[in-house]
């Protein structure tokens, strides 16, 4: 039986994964803090987990829907960093180590981007606490030497699904009226279908000429101000209040977010994807709303 490891697999995006890999007949061992699961703290029923595992896929840390404080910041970097370093020395003491090792990293790590795309060749590096994260964070993974184990990191854009993630406050925004464009309206918004994620993973594991880094993003990209006509056009809302830079920033302190999470333009494209030969099955936001928000 073929074996997957999900580090930090119990999210969104973790339960989808177990959930599908249980379909495809995967033993799926789960690295977790909650209860039930392989514990962070338990190195070696991590290193016994990851023996002759198939795949390993990393995606731990700390969510950053929170105020950028002091002890935030430091708890974001920290269960980044933290858990791909337990996980590159555990990978290191195997006999059998996993055959790939595909580590979360985040489209964030560009520029805000309004006059071009950015792609894994020609994106330009952006600056900022969260871009500082994503870089330490690839740091600390690509330092590893593993040698007998292939690495890709995931440069993952917004990712959408029926059930969690972004998708609920957006859908309660539009349900209360305030569906309107945020900020000017004009800030990029890249996407992915949380399915079409699980399938990039099964892609890179499937194709061993293939490492390093990998933007995971929908090819079409939308404003923000389309975003939102499209959560009002599927929720059947004719109308919602716009939401200027000022009014987010008053919003996002009262409950402890940062307007960065809606303001950055992130414009990603999935370059090295299509030249490789990946089709993905939500490439347009219209129909990928339509069917998620009629679930």
């Amino acid at each position: 039986m073929k074996k997957v490891v999900l580090a930090g697999g119990t999210g969104f995006i973790g339960e989808h994964f177990q959930k599908r890999f249980k379909d495809l007949g995967y033993e799926v061992n789960v690295i977790s803090r909650s209860q039930g699961y392989i514990h962070w703290e338990d190195r070696a029923g991590i290193i016994k987990a990851l023996e002759k595992a198939d795949l390993l896929i990393n995606l731990a840390g700390k969510s950053v829907n929170c105020r950028y404080n002091a002890k935030n910041k430091n708890e974001i970097m920290i269960s980044r960093v933290l858990t791909t370093n337990i996980l590159g020395e555990a990978v290191q003491k195997c006999d059998h180590p996993p055959e790939v090792w595909l580590n979360s990293s985040t489209a964030t790590i560009y520029r805000h981007a309004e006059d071009r795309p950015m792609t894994e060749e020609k994106g330009e590096i952006g600056n900022g606490f969260s871009v500082d994260v994503a870089t330490n964070w690839e740091d600390h993974f690509f330092a590893f030497q593993t040698p007998n184990t292939r690495k890709a990191a995931l440069r993952t854009a917004i990712v959408l699904g029926e059930e969690g993630g972004v998708m609920t406050p957006y859908k309660n925004l539009v349900r209360f009226g305030l569906g309107g464009p945020q900020g000017s309206g004009k800030q990029m918004f890249s996407w992915i279908h949380v399915e079409d994620l699980f399938r990039i993973c099964l892609f890179l594991k499937e194709n061993p000429e293939l490492e390093g880094v990998f933007n995971c993003a929908a090819p079409n990209p939308v404003t923000n101000e389309e975003l939102m006509r499209l959560l009002r056009e599927k929720s059947d809302r004719s109308f919602g209040l716009p939401a200027p830079k000022w009014m987010l920033e008053i919003g996002s302190a009262i409950i402890r977010t940062e307007t960065e999470l809606v303001l950055k333009s992130r414009w990603v494209i999935p370059q090295r994807l299509e030249e490789e030969g990946f089709t993905f099955q939500y490439p347009v936001l219209d129909q990928t709303l339509g069917e998620i928000i009629s679930k």
